[in-house]
């Protein structure tokens, strides 16, 4: 099944805004796992990503992936969402099921995320911290969107589209690979557009989580 925003129309005015940034960032990790997994050679590795095997007390779990940005920065992926941190602002997950960044004041993680309890202590964010979770959400929509114009540029949109073939099981949602990039941005834009609002209505009455 696929879901695709036409032509000019802003996902802005979508009513299922949060179950399509659901589906995209569910669609995203897929195809992360699938570069990895390049016959070619692991593209994650090739585009500076650090790999961390599993510990045999860890066996169970997949490998982490780190990626050291300027400022500081930094994105790991895991199959169960991903973790973005700046030393300004502090770090936020966000679960792959779920579009609800959780946030932190860590920009680092202490330890390799192997499984979720693994991450810092993770909070909705209260209204002073509302503007650094936001912040961070966009920037991190932001470097996923980079990522996919550079899949583009360099392997070509014929790639990411072998990718999305086994995604692709007439269940669930799929955004077409040569659109992926403009849905990043146009996430980004229509949460920056009213974004108090949505983190207001977003994490009301929402108590703290770990």
């Amino acid at each position: 099944m696929r879901t695709q925003i036409p032509g000019n129309t802003s996902i802005v005015s979508d009513r299922n805004l949060i179950e399509h940034a659901i589906a995209l960032l569910s669609q995203e990790v897929w195809c992360w796992g699938r570069d990895i997994l390049r016959p070619k050679g692991n593209y994650l590795l090739e585009v500076g990503f650090q790999r961390f095997e599993p510990p045999a007390s860890r066996k169970e779990c997949s490998s982490v992936y780190s990626l050291k940005l300027p400022g500081e920065r930094v994105v790991v992926l895991r199959g169960f969402g991903v973790f973005y941190g700046d030393p300004r602002l502090g770090g936020i997950f966000l679960p792959r099921y779920e579009f609800r960044p959780l946030y932190t004041k860590c920009s680092e993680l202490n330890q390799l995320p192997w499984l979720h309890a693994d991450l810092p202590e993770l909070c909705f964010p209260t209204e002073l911290e509302r503007e650094k979770c936001a912040a961070l959400t966009l920037d991190l929509i932001d470097w996923i969107r980079s990522y996919e114009v550079k899949i583009a540029e360099t392997l070509g949109v014929e790639y990411r589209q072998s990718t999305l073939v086994q995604w692709d099981n007439g269940e669930r949602p799929v955004i077409p690979a040569e659109d992926i990039p403009r849905e990043w941005r146009l996430l980004g834009i229509a949460i920056a557009a009213d974004l108090r609002a949505m983190l207001s209505d977003h994490y009301a009455d929402k108590s703290e989580v770990s």
